[in-house]
């Protein structure tokens, strides 16, 4: 085995670290600068009508919100694994957000978070990450179904009927995994992920989910307040229901975390199109969302990535795993 000198180790972690950060800074540049989609100067004519310090401490103050709702979520479940500080949950998330906004489907957040804790809980690692992204997925889909059936009943995007079907297969489908569930592939099975969720207490689960709906109900009305705060004048369960939608759908389309305001930019220009909303305002709210809960936490993560002083080979190991 290979030995590897102390500076030339601690030169290779410099080197991740920089190109990290300088990576997610770029790609961040890179949609800012080269959307042609944004017209700054309706935007900057539309702000000074309308700015309000108030307006804006609020919008702002559901982006902290939103951001430290997931450090929380994150915080309850890896306490249930190594009991650690809100502070210590902070630096961990942040710094797997930066890591993980430029890799396919946020893969890097995985591993971002894992390099905090030793190569033995890697794996344990992981999969709280994934339980806590995972309910946060259930819970935009179930929000979007409902979602889903207000904005077609009353726009007719989806026929009730197809809708209807829709709901049948994905319940078919629930119920012939879960009679299955005992088939083992590759050594993991749908009963052994039941019984290593039935392992975390259920107290520790159940805050989860209620962290989870709380930031969900955070991020979506903070959608909402920007669209009024853009002189979009349509009822609330209009307006909610689109952006639950918008919502829904997106999350189910491969991306990367730093291309994310693109992709719910379409899927938002198709629904609020249909409500007439003035496209160049819904790519801008797009980008709005973007910037204040991802871009922003990531340039504070990025702090907390160049300040990371454990050398470690997990990242390599989990971002294989998970591709």
């Amino acid at each position: 085995m290979i030995s590897i000198p102390h500076k030339t180790k601690q030169f290779l972690v410099l080197l991740i670290k920089l190109l990290i950060v300088g990576c997610a800074f770029y790609f961040i540049y890179n949609q800012l600068a080269n959307n042609d989609k944004l017209d700054w100067a309706q935007f900057l004519v539309l702000f000074k009508k309308n700015q309000s310090v108030t307006g804006i401490a609020f919008i702002l103050l559901l982006s902290v919100l939103n951001r430290y709702l997931e450090i929380l979520k994150w915080h309850n479940l890896v306490s249930y694994l190594k009991p650690i500080s809100v502070a210590e949950a902070t630096k961990q998330a942040l710094a797997a957000l930066t890591a993980g906004i430029f890799t396919p489907n946020g893969v890097g957040e995985y591993a971002g978070k894992a390099i905090f804790f030793d190569k033995s809980e890697t794996k344990k690692v992981v999969f709280l990450n994934l339980i806590s992204n995972g309910i946060q997925m259930i819970l935009t889909a179930i929000f979007g179904t409902f979602g889903l059936l207000y904005f077609s009943t009353h726009y007719n995007v989806i026929a009730t009927k197809k809708v209807a079907i829709l709901f049948g297969v994905l319940i078919l489908t629930f119920i012939v995994l879960f009679s299955i569930k005992k088939i083992t592939i590759k050594g993991y099975s749908i009963e052994k992920l039941i019984r290593k969720i039935n392992e975390i207490p259920k107290r520790t689960q159940q805050k989860n989910i209620f962290l989870g709906i709380f930031r969900y109900l955070v991020f979506s009305h903070q959608y909402y307040f920007l669209f009024l705060s853009f002189d979009v004048d349509l009822p609330y369960l209009t307006l909610i229901s689109a952006v639950t939608c918008v919502y829904f759908l997106a999350s189910f389309l491969p991306t990367f975390q730093v291309l994310d305001f693109a992709v719910k930019g379409s899927v938002a220009l198709f629904f609020f199109g249909i409500l007439g909303v003035n496209e160049w305002i819904v790519v801008f709210i797009s980008t709005l969302m973007w910037f204040l809960n991802v871009v922003l936490p990531a340039i504070i993560g990025s702090y907390y990535v160049l300040n990371f002083k454990i050398i470690t080979p997990t990242l390599a190991k989990v971002a294989g795993d998970e591709t």
